[in-house]
């Protein structure tokens, strides 16, 4: 063999190498950008929440809405309790709209569906539609207070058809935490008139939240073998409203897209009722909870309020 057939040889075997080598990263790319899409939308529950000894309630969905107005989030959802409404708290209703957010159905006396029973709650759910309907830039979703979908199979399998029946789509979550419990935690603390280190409830909030993020998507790319589109579970309450822009700067530092509701809420996992009966937590355990992952290792630790009360004092944050 000549040294110019030589030299041919090379770069074929050479092309062919770039070729394979190309086509490997091109998979790989694919992969990790399926299972890591990092996709989450932004929900809020029990508004309009009333005053607290931190803040107005009014003053609360001002800043919500200019947090999110800033952080250009496309859009968000609010599930009501409408059982709060009235003429002061409808202007909040009103400006979330205005500002083009979205507003959904979370019952009108924020009782558990098990508690209720079947046609109680039925009924409740029918009770805040009535007075949701209309409301400008009404979506028709619905989110079971405590995430409590009812006793038993048949009387949860009622009360999913009797919300198909009245239009309703099922705003389920794929995050659990307790941040409710932290904002309580800061009201109290004001209430008390006791001091506040704005600045480590700021990173107490922020760290706590993200982790609970990280945890059920790592639950989910084990479970599913990738990301879904996920919706972040929130409340209309003081944290948010002081610490919601951090919380956003930090996921987008980690590479999280902030995305609607809607297109969250077109994930394949919306689809998903294979385990119907767990759905008290989120979609994503029910889903890891029907694929054999022991319920033990479907909480995050910071969904407990005796381990969130050591931890927010040990962080000094109130003095």
């Amino acid at each position: 063999m000549s040294d110019a057939d030589c030299v041919g040889q090379e770069v074929r075997v050479s092309t062919f190498i770039k070729k394979v080598f190309q086509v490997i990263l091109i998979g790989f790319l694919a992969t990790t950008s399926v299972c890591h899409a990092k996709e989450l939308a932004i929900t809020f529950d029990d508004a309009p929440t009333p005053d607290s000894a931190l803040m107005a309630g009014h003053e609360r969905t001002q800043k919500i809405i200019a947090t999110l107005q800033k952080a250009k989030v496309p859009d968000a959802l609010f599930f009501v309790q409408a059982d709060r409404l009235n003429k002061t708290t409808q202007s909040r209703l009103d400006q979330y709209a205005a500002a083009g957010f979205h507003i959904a159905n979370h019952s009108y006396s924020h009782q558990s569906a098990s508690a209720l029973g079947k046609d109680n709650y039925i009924a409740d759910v029918k009770s805040a539609h009535l007075l949701l309907k209309n409301q400008k830039n009404f979506l028709p979703f619905h989110r079971f207070p405590y995430l409590d979908c009812g006793k038993g199979k048949s009387s949860i399998l009622a009360i999913r058809d009797s919300l198909a029946e009245l239009g309703y789509k099922d705003g389920y979550i794929t995050i659990a935490h307790y941040d409710w419990h932290i904002s309580n935690l800061l009201a109290s603390a004001a209430e008390n008139k006791k001091n506040i280190n704005y600045e480590k409830a700021k990173q107490f909030y922020v760290n706590t939240l993200f982790s609970a993020i990280e945890f059920y998507d790592q639950v989910a790319i084990k479970t599913l073998g990738k990301s879904p589109k996920h919706v972040l579970l929130l409340h209309e309450n003081d944290a948010a409203a002081l610490f919601l822009g951090d919380l956003i700067a930090h996921l987008r530092s980690k590479g999280w897209n902030i995305i609607t509701p809607q297109q969250a809420y077109e994930d394949p996992i919306s689809r998903d009722l294979s385990n119907i009966a767990y759905h008290h937590q989120n979609r994503v355990a029910a889903i890891a909870r029907k694929s054999g992952v022991p319920e033990y290792k479907l909480y995050h630790e910071s969904e407990n309020v005796a381990y969130l009360d050591a931890a927010f004092e040990a962080a000094g944050i109130i003095f």
